[in-house]
């Protein structure tokens, strides 16, 4: 897959995370039915120009988990698989 964002948007993968309770049981990530606030970057666009049309470069990088807000990217779908995209604004921290 050769993904390619445009301006200032993020390209995520979501991370699914399981939950066990104190007896063992496991219960999946779609068991809430929320979307996930942690996800890796798996692409960038360029960065945002500002006021002076200079390029205002990202400040998250491929590779990057972050925490994003719940209901800021819109999710997708590729190849079965889901994904998400939004704009470095959703983004809250990057972890690590």
């Amino acid at each position: 897959m050769n993904i390619k964002p445009l301006s200032d948007h993020v390209f995520l993968e979501p991370a699914g995370e399981e939950k066990v309770t104190k007896s063992g049981i496991v219960i999946p990530d779609t068991a809430d039915k929320e979307k996930p606030a942690q996800g890796k970057v798996l692409a960038i666009g360029p960065g945002k120009r500002n006021d002076k049309g200079e390029l205002v470069p990202m400040s998250v990088a491929v590779g990057d988990v972050v925490l994003f807000r719940k209901y800021g990217p819109d999710e997708l779908e590729i190849d079965g698989k889901k994904y998400l995209v939004g704009r470095e604004e959703d983004i809250l921290a990057v972890i690590g």
